[in-house]
């Protein structure tokens, strides 16, 4: 499934809301909260729901379908894929958690940076940022492992650093909206001096929308983690990582389906919670 398709069905769940007042939960950011509570419960303490190894062997139950023993089905080496699905919510999560950050730091210190730094400084990074957006965000991210080399840190690394960009043209444009706005004309009118306009003003309302972004980010992120798993370059098998999971189904697809098909559902529906809750967020943010 494409972003597109993601944001798409995330607008979807996000329109179905609950009759009364504006403030409340709609529907489907209610079922988003429950799914992503279900994957933080599963990446905190997986043995909770699922005291099952999932590195553990059964030779003699390979390739076993969906049933009330295996809800999920087994795997070539009969390991539980459902326990391998909870398992694996800890490395996709922190992977995209961790990345997310990594790409909100620097954004902000980009967009902060041109935004207060003067004409030079704000073309400068200006050109900067238009350079890697000319290549695609998985595109760049792929550079970057070629560069630095594959791994779980590196594809974290490689992410994080991928969607700086996105996010510091955000936090320039919004910095630069503040910087324009009546309040800061009236506090420079009365004296107040620049650090403390950018302490009291400019950084408050300029990272209010992080947490938004940082919601949005997130299920962006574990994708392209993902993506990179499944290319081989992130979590290698047999690592219950979904994107490694995913790649290590895709040659039993016509036999054993459930292998591919349970590890890219919990990657789709965490996108497309992550997503939702994102924009509900956004807009509360954009109504106070």
């Amino acid at each position: 499934m494409s972003a597109l398709e993601v944001e798409a069905v995330a607008d979807r769940l996000a329109t179905h809301r609950s009759a009364g007042p504006r403030h409340r939960f709609g529907f489907g950011e209610i079922l988003a909260a429950l799914f992503l509570l279900f994957v933080l419960v599963a990446a905190i303490a997986p043995a909770l729901l699922s005291p099952t190894d999932p590195l553990a062997i059964d030779p003699g139950d390979a390739f076993s379908p969906p049933s009330l023993a295996q809800i999920f089905g087994t795997d070539e080496s009969g390991r539980n894929i459902y326990s391998r699905v909870v398992h694996g919510a800890a490395s996709s999560l922190v992977i995209g958690v961790s990345a997310t950050v990594i790409g909100l730091g620097l954004g902000v210190l980009l967009g902060v940076v041109a935004g207060l730094g003067g004409r030079v400084v704000d073309f400068g990074v200006n050109r900067l940022l238009e350079v890697l957006f000319a290549l695609p965000g998985l595109l760049l991210a792929l550079f970057l492992i070629v560069v630095i080399g594959p791994g779980v840190v590196t594809t974290t690394l490689a992410v994080g650093i991928s969607t700086a960009p996105g996010y510091a043209r955000i936090i320039r444009a919004q910095l630069i909206a503040v910087r324009s706005s009546a309040y800061v004309e009236a506090a420079t009118v009365q004296g107040r001096g620049r650090w403390w306009i950018l302490r009291r003003h400019l950084l408050p309302n300029t990272l209010a929308p992080l947490l938004a972004l940082g919601t949005l980010g997130v299920g962006q992120a574990i994708v392209w983690a993902s993506a990179l798993s499944f290319l081989g370059l992130g979590a290698v098998p047999p690592s219950p990582e979904w994107g490694a999971m995913l790649a290590a189904g895709r040659t039993y697809l016509s036999s054993a389906w459930w292998m591919s098909v349970f590890p890219g559902l919990f990657i789709v529906l965490t996108a497309v919670c992550a997503t939702v809750l994102g924009r509900g967020v956004q807009r509360r943010t954009r109504q106070r």
